[in-house]
């Protein structure tokens, strides 16, 4: 079976960090774009980053997180490195495209992960 399963969501404070994994089963991420999206209460799900042969980030989080693959674990990261208010949401990962060609757009993905909750708060 296809799964993604997200984690290492929680309370951050600006000036710290944290990483997000998004692992998968039943198929390899590494042959695939994996987007991570999220979304704040009555907001639109908007995408953050995707990552095939190459990343991509959307301009408010460009220079503060960071998105990785580790093929052995077969697991996608988003580190967010320099938080902000804003980016309290629930974060999704999602797959299903080859490469990050219209990356933003939702409709592209065949597989969802549950979300794990992001807080950035003082």
């Amino acid at each position: 079976q296809v799964q993604l399963v997200e984690s290492g969501g929680g309370l951050v404070q600006p000036g710290e960090s944290l990483t997000l994994s998004c692992a998968a089963s039943g198929f390899t991420l590494g042959n695939y774009a994996t987007t991570w999206f999220r979304q704040a209460p009555g907001q639109e799900r908007e995408a953050v980053s995707c990552i095939a042969t190459t990343t991509y980030y959307r301009d408010s989080v460009k220079g503060r997180f960071t998105i990785s693959r580790d093929n052995e674990k077969n697991t996608v990261y988003l580190a967010i490195n320099d938080p902000k208010p804003e980016d309290t949401a629930v974060y999704f990962c999602a797959t299903g495209p080859s490469l990050c060609y219209e990356w933003l757009n939702s409709r592209m993905y065949s597989y969802w992960g549950k979300g794990t909750q992001v807080t950035v708060s003082a």
